[in-house]
């Protein structure tokens, strides 16, 4: 089996109102569509979804970094997922989620050749998971009304955007847990927001609310700083924009810098340099969570197949479409409640309407 033919489309989806953290702003999912057509007439999907304040990449810089993927590919066999990812090389840190659509486009072709779902392929069982749901950046009040809304809605945990003034933030979760009560789970977000004082002092004072964990409190590349956090904190320290490669896996491991690991495949590069990262992390007893930008299913569908398969993957932050105006998928996950089904038809299960896709602008 060759790839024939790759098509590459400008995948734009409006949000309802602009996403907001710590580090920017997002109006907009700005994502690229892959399409990869092999000459045994399979096809596979992926998509990018480039978040400029964490990757560094724009949907423009994923175009140009796909142009030169899609020559790579040409010809070559769809089923040797790790040539490609070593052939793809320094797009890995330049354009990681344009490699990690390309990564999931081949993953796609690889359970249609096999007959199976994805995640059955990669040795799991289990097709029902549980994702929380993001409240971002706002106003104490704003904040606690969203949360109160997805409590109503079924979710059971709920993860919340702080890293700015410690006082608002602290503030913030002081409304919500009033709003929603003291039994579901809340998980914060700094974002690098917060200096390694700050940080301290913020989560000793927010102990009394109950988290399940702090995201990134500090700078992505101050390990020591998120080490020092760590030591201090009363609670667990995720790392996040500190984690994009297997590399940064051992390194948050040799320096104790951590005590849970997010894996994302915008940031990792795909599912293959995901699946690495979370064997590493078994490997030391670092359980783990999977996350998203603002994908649209197609992605979230790829990264719950990833944590469907692997047992050290505990936490799901897999609510990227929550804010579309628009659904462009067919098939894939379907969340009710914050519960997740998978699709299980060969490979993702996931297609693009027909209709929509012939309105996309090709490259």
């Amino acid at each position: 089996m060759k790839i024939q033919k790759i098509d590459i489309f400008y995948f734009d989806i409006p949000l309802r109102e602009p996403f907001k953290i710590s580090i920017g702003t997002m109006a907009a999912a700005n994502n690229v569509l892959v399409r990869i057509l092999a000459d045994s007439g399979l096809i596979g999907l992926g998509e990018s979804c480039p978040f400029p304040p964490i990757t560094g990449e724009t949907q423009e810089t994923n175009i140009s970094a796909a142009r030169s993927l899609r020559g790579l590919l040409i010809g070559k066999d769809p089923l040797a997922i790790a040539n490609f990812i070593q052939e793809a090389g320094s797009f890995l840190s330049s354009n990681p989620s344009m490699v990690a659509a390309f990564d999931m486009a081949l993953y796609d072709i690889l359970g249609k050749a096999s007959s199976l779902p994805l995640y059955r392929l990669l040795g799991g069982e289990k097709s029902i998971l549980e994702t929380d749901i993001t409240a971002d950046l706002d106003t104490p009040k704003k904040m606690a009304a969203k949360a109160k809304g997805f409590i109503a809605a079924g979710y059971r945990t709920i993860k919340i955007k702080v890293g700015q003034d410690p006082d608002m933030d602290v503030a913030r979760l002081e409304a919500i847990r009033e709003a929603i009560g003291p039994n579901c789970a809340v998980s914060i977000d700094a974002n690098q927001g917060w200096t390694v004082p700050q940080a301290v002092s913020a989560l000793k004072r927010m102990d009394t609310f109950k988290i399940q964990f702090v995201e990134q409190p500090v700078a992505a590349w101050d390990t020591a700083g998120l080490r020092a956090v760590r030591q201090q904190s009363p609670i667990p320290v995720m790392a996040d924009e500190a984690l994009f490669s297997p590399h940064d896996a051992i390194k948050l491991i040799k320096e104790e810098a951590c005590d849970y690991f997010n894996i994302k495949l915008m940031k990792a590069g795909g599912i293959l340099n995901a699946l690495k990262i979370a064997h590493v992390g078994e490997s030391a007893n670092i359980r783990a969570m999977v996350g998203c930008m603002l994908e649209t299913r197609l992605a979230l569908t790829a990264a719950a197949h990833l944590m469907a398969a692997q047992k050290n993957i505990v936490f799901a932050d897999l609510d990227g479409n929550a804010t579309h105006t628009i659904d462009p998928v067919v098939g894939g996950i379907i969340t009710k409640g914050g519960v997740i089904t998978l699709p299980d038809e060969p490979g993702l299960g996931v297609d693009i309407d027909p209709v929509f896709l012939e309105k996309l602008r090709k490259v």
